[in-house]
This record gives C-alpha cells, sequence and structure tokens, in this order.
C-alpha cells in the first residue's frame, strides 16, 4: 500500500479497500503539528493508522523537522518506539 503525501491538503493518505484513511498536519516554524488521523471503521485494527504516523515522523525527521503531537493516535504511537523521541517539540 503507497502512502501518498498530499502536500496541498497537508496530509498523508492511504487508500484501503474503497476507503480513504488520512493524517492531517499544520505546518509551524521548524516542525509540525499532526492534528488529526482518520480512519475509516471499515479499515480499523489493520495497521493504517500507524503506517501514518509512521510516514509523518519519517517526513519529520528527513526534513530536520520536530513534531508535536496534538493527534492522540500520533502521541500513542510516540511512547512506543523510542527511535522517534528526538522528533518531539518540547
Amino acid at each position: 500500500m503507497e502512502i501518498i503525501h498530499n502536500t496541498q491538503r497537508r496530509r498523508f493518505e492511504i487508500d484501503g479497500e474503497g476507503h480513504r484513511a488520512y493524517l492531517e498536519y499544520v505546518s509551524v516554524e521548524g516542525g509540525i503539528d499532526t492534528v488529526h488521523t482518520t480512519v475509516s471503521p471499515m479499515l480499523g485494527g489493520r495497521g493504517y493508522g500507524s503506517r501514518l504516523v509512521r510516514s509523518a515522523l519519517d517526513y519529520a525527521r528527513d526534513n530536520g523537522l520536530k513534531v508535536i503531537p496534538s493527534c492522540p493516535v500520533v502521541g500513542g504511537y510516540l511512547e512506543r518506539p523510542p527511535e522517534f523521541k528526538e522528533l518531539l517539540c518540547k
């Protein structure tokens, strides 16, 4: 499954089974604020949300950006793998 970075809509998107899941963000000085993740109940529990979060965090890391985890999905993800802790905006 391909994740698309839709820069015009400021979100990461993934399609599955006729449904679209996405993670929206807002650009802030020196980083991104992840504001909302939407995953259809039809896609729930299959890792779509985690893949979107991982893509957003990889994008931030690759571009030297910090992350504000306003979205609870992103905040929860950041509690697990320690490899992204340095991205957190303090």
